[in-house]
């Protein structure tokens, strides 16, 4: 690592305001095409009152290469992540993703990080939390 991540860090990422397009290029990509994510008179008679956004398009903006720590780790490979969803992101609502360094540790002669997840609204209600697993390559690019 460039330099030495610390338990207890945050790192950011972006923030996006979620518009019909995100959710219908998402329903385009995964063909997950349920109304209540693009068809606004159908989502009028939810109790949402607009669409809703994917759960796992919200999962998606948590990806750690979109935040500042990716800039403090040599290379990373995604093991393994899990989340729940607390509160719906509807249509022109502005999300961002926090990420928060919850343990490092060596397992033989490999290193591995776990952060914490959430995703924030723009009232900093938290939409979704959960966690992403990381192997932390080596800097010196030595082979397993």
């Amino acid at each position: 690592m460039s330099e030495a991540l610390k338990i207890g860090e945050s790192f950011g990422g972006p923030s996006k305001t979620l518009t019909d397009a995100h959710f219908l290029l998402f329903s385009g990509v995964t063909g997950d095409v349920h109304p209540i994510h693009y068809d606004v008179e159908y989502a009028k008679k939810s109790h949402f009152g607009k669409p809703l956004a994917h759960g796992l398009l919200l999962t998606s903006l948590t990806a750690l290469g979109a935040s500042s720590a990716r800039e403090r780790m040599d290379g990373y490979i995604f093991v393994e992540q899990g989340c729940r969803f607390l509160k719906p992101a509807l249509v022109g609502d502005t999300v961002r993703p926090v990420f928060t360094l919850e343990k490092l540790w060596d397992e033989g002669h490999r290193r591995f990080a776990r952060f914490k997840t959430a995703l924030l609204n723009q009232r900093d209600e938290t939409l979704l939390e959960g966690f992403h697993l990381y192997r932390v390559m080596p800097h010196d690019k030595e082979k397993d």
